[in-house]
């Protein structure tokens, strides 16, 4: 698959009505109108608070391909990703018409509409749906399995977007991207199905490390049969948890969506040209382990009191729905010695006095959107927000 090509077609056909982080069904209602006769589009169900819940169906081929974005409605890079994918599709070209030939892909691009609407991770019922794949008490939850179970997918892909504070193995690098092969017993058995899901994740990370080296990561197969992509592997369907995290200075996650986009496509095409045996799996284990090692703001050798010692100062943006945008407000996480850590941004206070616009000494949980340093201001918010 030619790189540079894809790749300009990703950013020819980017949907520009999505944008930022905030996607609800009002976004995508008009982009389904708008797909022409070679996409069925379907309402298959509601939510809790009576969203539907569509899926995109398109291509002719014998393999079939089961993606959904926004099981936790605050994660919406995926969303853009797929209509970027999808307005690709609409348009004659090599890899589009292999793929479609191929594959049958079915697409939820909300499954959680009521968590979109008020960006939150949860459902209308404050339930995760991730963990409610046993016990299906919620409708889109039932939704989900009704749609694999009439689909019969060959593979699953599990969209999700994950926090800024992921490091991609115990390097400096964030994970902009991460995967996980779920485990499908608690002894996590690299089955066959596995090796095939491990399989695409290598040709991924492959043609990722040539735009993105060093910030792919993976997690932990740590086995809970009430995540839905532990009870989908289980049912021996290769499937593939895909995380988009964060690149530098991209805190609306427009750069990562280019990422994804080629991570699917890449993932499609292998899929489409190749029959996944797992041969290729072991290499899946090279890739390093996402660690917990980024806070977005560390102030290092700061004072908080004249005369106190030097601590480090680590800020972590909590993100509200303000108006209908995502507003990111700094908050303090940790304050000590957090020499382990890194930050996306990190200001050296060089032994002043660090404290807030009012001159208030700073604490844990202090939310402010600047800092005085030896009674200079510095903004702390995203250039971007």
């Amino acid at each position: 698959m030619q790189l540079k090509r894809i790749l300009e077609l990703l950013k020819i056909n980017k949907e520009k009505s999505l944008y930022h982080r905030y996607i609800n069904n009002d976004h995508i209602a008009p982009l389904l109108e708008n797909l022409n006769a070679n996409f069925a589009i379907d309402n298959v169900g509601t939510s809790v608070n009576n969203e539907p819940i569509f899926t995109i169906k398109v291509g002719n081929g014998s393999k079939r391909i089961l993606m959904w974005s926004q099981m936790h409605g605050n994660e919406s890079t995926a969303t853009k990703s797929l209509f970027d994918i999808l307005n690709y599709f609409k348009h004659e070209n090599q890899f589009s018409n292999t793929i479609l030939k191929e594959c049958t892909l079915k697409i939820i691009p909300i499954l959680n509409p009521d968590g979109a609407r008020l960006y939150t991770r949860v459902n209308g019922n404050n339930i995760d749906l991730n963990r409610d794949a046993q016990d299906l008490s919620q409708p889109e939850s039932i939704v989900l399995l009704d749609v694999f179970n009439d689909f019969k997918p060959n593979f699953c892909f599990n969209l999700h977007g994950q926090r800024t504070i992921f490091s991609a193995g115990k390097i400096s690098n964030p994970a902009t991207l991460s995967f996980l092969a779920p485990a499908q017993d608690i002894e996590t058995t690299v089955t066959k199905n596995r090796k095939q899901a491990m399989e695409v994740v290598v040709k991924m990370n492959e043609m990722l490390q040539q735009v993105i080296p060093n910030q792919i990561g993976i997690y932990d197969d740590h086995f809970n049969l009430s995540c839905v992509g532990d009870t989908f592997q289980s049912n021996n369907v290769p499937t593939i948890l895909f995380e988009a995290g964060y690149s530098a200075n991209d805190y609306d996650r427009e750069q990562v969506r280019e990422y994804l986009g080629l991570a699917l496509m890449t993932s499609l095409n292998y899929i489409a040209n190749n029959n996944v045996t797992g041969k290729l799996y072991e290499y899946y284990f090279d890739i390093p382990m996402n660690e917990k090692l980024f806070f977005d703001i560390i102030i290092r050798n700061a004072k908080l009191k004249v005369g106190a010692e030097n601590v480090d100062i680590a800020f972590q943006y909590q993100e509200i729905l303000t108006n209908n945008k995502i507003e990111f407000i700094p908050t303090i996480d940790s304050i000590g010695k957090l020499n382990s850590k890194f930050g996306h941004l990190e200001i050296d206070a060089k032994n002043q006095l660090v404290q807030s616009f009012k001159t208030e000494t700073l604490y844990k949980g202090y939310e402010s959107n600047s800092v005085m340093i030896n009674n200079e201001l510095f903004a702390l918010k995203p250039i971007n927000n």
